[in-house]
């Protein structure tokens, strides 16, 4: 998987959708779409001919006009359900159009700025024999544009507005600027931000937002439904781009590396197209519901239509908690892992004392911190994890996502663990730390 800072690659497995800056250049022609198109047509006229088999047409004269008043009223039928069918058409077309244009000023472009260092020196001549190093120098910060997202208003409360995104659309900014619907741009303070989620909200400023994002219902998604994603793919130049498509699947899992550690995450996966500077954007209903918030695809050769968006009501929480705190509060165990797979199996097997349907079946714990819930409760470094719960757990990404939303601080969950090759049942409550030296 790939990390959200390394958003340059052309081509990567997991790919986070903010823009990258660029050179503003405005390269000639790079967006020539290729229209084909096939036109056809055919058109038959009958012409009764004078022969010898005349005479059966004339003896069948009365069976040809009530074939003929058969297929005339056949084609006025079709004719009329063609109609009804293009008008069915039209009308659900234009009902896009007009959710889109309703929900479109809820709709913002975020970019991010950060400090870029730059060296100066004193000597104009580039020729100097002057070794560069002995020189003179004036280092100087300043803020440069380093990637785009998006964002969609979802709250207003008196002056502030609130904006949700991605966590990767706006993490290491110095700076966040906002785009509004009208064309003004407005400075924006970040409230709060979750790498594991991918989620940050944003304080804006209401006096200029007219429209207020309504939240919907992810869970009543079926595949197949159709869904619309808009944002700013590529940039402001592109910005509120509206594209269509279908939910592909609904409670999809991926694994994502953030600036926090690994993460599991659950995603609805959908057709519509999403591309750099889209992330943070809305996916919506035709009713325009947002059920979605769009952050990362799949790129790579020979793939095609594979985004994933978070869902509303995973996100709903999330939002609420850093609106209020600035951060999760999450459940914290005190151990440090690896995913049992990347241990040898003669390891596994000599020293951990594992059979054979028990290798790469769970989480190899490597430290634990003193004084934590973990070491409190028993557990020990070279302990295999293999059930929270009772649910099973085979990595590290599966046991953060179980005690990530099963579990809650001040819980007390059952760890089931093998110890040199013998299953125990260990009792853990949990609690909150702002350890970094642990993994979970």
């Amino acid at each position: 998987m790939t990390h959200h800072k390394n958003e340059q690659q052309p081509s990567q497995e997991l790919q986070t959708m903010e823009q990258p800056q660029k050179q503003k250049k405005k390269p000639n022609g790079w967006f020539k779409p290729f229209v084909s198109g096939v036109v056809g047509g055919t058109l038959a006229l009958g012409v009764y001919v004078l022969s010898p088999y005349a005479q059966h047409a004339s003896d069948n004269t009365a069976h040809n006009s009530a074939a003929k008043t058969e297929a005339v009223s056949t084609n006025e039928s079709s004719a009329n359900s063609s109609k009804t069918t293009a008008v069915q058409t039209s009308n659900s077309s234009s009902s896009i159009s007009s959710m889109v244009e309703n929900v479109s000023p809820a709709i913002v472009g975020i970019t991010n700025y950060q400090a870029q260092s730059q060296t100066d020196t004193s000597f104009g001549d580039f020729n100097t024999p002057f070794d560069e190093s002995q020189q003179p120098q004036d280092k100087s910060t300043q803020e440069e544009k380093t990637g785009t997202g998006s964002g969609v208003i979802f709250k207003k409360s008196g002056s502030k507005a609130y904006v949700l995104t991605n966590n990767h659309v706006i993490e290491g900014a110095n700076k966040l600027t906002v785009s509004l619907h009208d064309g003004k741009t407005v400075e924006g303070k970040l409230v709060g931000a979750d790498p594991l989620t991918d989620l940050a909200v944003v304080e804006i400023s209401s006096s200029h937002v007219t429209k207020v994002a309504a939240l919907g219902n992810s869970s009543s998604l079926r595949a197949g439904e159709t869904v619309i994603a808009i944002g700013n793919p590529l940039g402001d130049d592109l910005s509120r781009t509206v594209t269509q498509g279908i939910v592909s699947g609904v409670d999809r899992t991926v694994s994502m590396n953030t600036s926090a550690g690994e993460s599991s995450i659950n995603v609805i996966q959908t057709d519509a197209a999403i591309n750099p500077g889209n992330s943070g954007g809305p996916l919506l209903t035709t009713d325009g519901k947002v059920v979605g918030i769009t952050s990362m695809k799949i790129s790579e050769t020979g793939v095609e239509g594979i985004g994933f968006a978070l869902p509303m009501n995973d996100v709903k929480p999330i939002a609420e908690q850093l609106l209020t705190k600035g951060k999760i509060e999450r459940p914290y165990i005190g151990i440090s892992m690896l995913d049992l797979e990347q241990v040898p199996d003669v390891y596994q097997k000599e020293t951990l004392g594992l059979k054979n349907s028990q290798l790469d079946q769970g989480v190899y714990i490597k430290d634990i911190a003193a004084g934590s819930p973990a070491a409190k409760a028993g557990l020990k470094s070279e302990d295999v994890i293999t059930a929270i719960n009772g649910k099973k757990i085979n990595t590290g990404s599966a046991l953060r996502h179980e005690l990530y939303t099963n579990a809650k601080v001040g819980d007390t969950v059952s760890i089931t663990l093998i110890r040199n090759g013998k299953e125990e049942t260990k009792k853990v409550t949990l609690t909150q730390s702002e350890s970094k030296e642990v993994s979970s």
